[in-house]
């Protein structure tokens, strides 16, 4: 990205904040739900691989139609998160803790009150910056979570900015001051709390996981860091209601017991993975996955 392009990005992101904000919110909705239809018709690169990748999230059972359907609802979806990441700092943060729904709260409350770390694993789904907020409220406090690097610099300390404003504790990937793996490690010793995001790729870095039936690769460091710290892994799904929100809590994924630690963290992931197959699968509309995870899935042809 050149110096230019970079710096009108960033503009363009600071603006966007400003305006959307000054809108009311069924106006912001508005504009935005067409947004998410527009840009679903243009069928850009992003959107022909949300569209394979759907296809693989509801097995195949869609006609094309269907399915374009689906791309549709996806991408208006996607579009909310936008609109709301724009709004959140000033909305009422008391609305969205009343109204989120919230599923399997209990495997939560079984580790608070076991007085151990919580590492909650989400894929791209649903709107995670306001689940964040109910997450603190619920907590009394605030949690961790990793970022990485944007370009320009400007973008990604804006990011840095609002998510902090909201309440987190952020720690880039890269750059920072120390490696992230070691202030993680040290926040859940504690009894901290950390939010991963992990439905990615990782190539030959990462660890082998069957995700809707088809092998790709998530990161290793939610197991490697709950082994560390004796916190529990709680893959968690956040969606859209109507107006609000929902989370699915899936049960603790154990890490702990014995064999080798490459094979417990393997194991660890795949109960990730098969976390997300349920609840994505329920709800596919809501998964904002824009980039290419199956290495066999690549995005589906362009407009002839």
């Amino acid at each position: 990205m050149s110096g230019a392009t970079a710096r009108l990005t960033d503009l363009g992101f600071a603006a966007g904040w400003r305006a959307v904000r000054m809108l009311p919110e069924p106006a912001a909705r508005r504009v935005f739900d067409r947004a998410g239809t527009w840009a679903a018709g243009r069928r850009g690169k992003g959107v022909r691989q949300l569209t394979a990748n759907l296809r693989v999230a509801t097995k195949e059972r869609l006609g094309e139609a269907e399915l374009d359907e689906l791309t549709v609802r996806a991408m208006r979806s996607y579009a909310r998160y936008w609109q709301e990441a724009f709004r959140l700092p000033s909305m009422d943060h008391r609305r969205i803790v009343e109204e989120t729904e919230l599923v399997g709260l209990e495997h939560l409350e079984r580790v608070r009150n076991e007085g151990r770390g919580l590492i909650l694993s989400l894929p791209h789904s649903g709107n995670w910056d306001a689940a964040a907020i109910w997450f603190i409220d619920w907590l009394g406090g605030p949690f961790m979570t990793v970022a990485e690097r944007l370009q320009p610099e400007s973008l990604y300390q804006r990011f840095l900015d609002y998510r902090e404003s909201l309440g987190m504790r952020v720690v880039p990937l890269t750059g920072g001051e120390r490696p992230s793996s070691t202030v993680l490690r040290e926040w859940l010793d504690d009894g901290g709390s950390a939010c991963l995001l992990v439905d990615r790729d990782f190539g030959r870095a990462g660890v082998p996981v069957t995700f809707f039936d088809r092998p790709t690769t998530m990161p290793s460091g939610p197991a490697v860091l709950a082994d560390q710290t004796g916190a529990a892994i709680i893959p968690s799904t956040c969606q859209f209601t109507g107006r609000g929100w929902r989370i699915v809590f899936h049960p603790e994924v154990p890490v702990a017991g014995p064999g080798r630690l490459r094979d417990r963290v393997a194991g660890a992931m795949q109960g990730v993975a098969d976390g997300f197959t349920a609840s994505i699968g329920e709800q596919p509309e809501d998964w904002h996955m824009l980039g290419r995870i199956w290495a066999d899935v690549p995005p589906d042809p362009g407009p002839p």
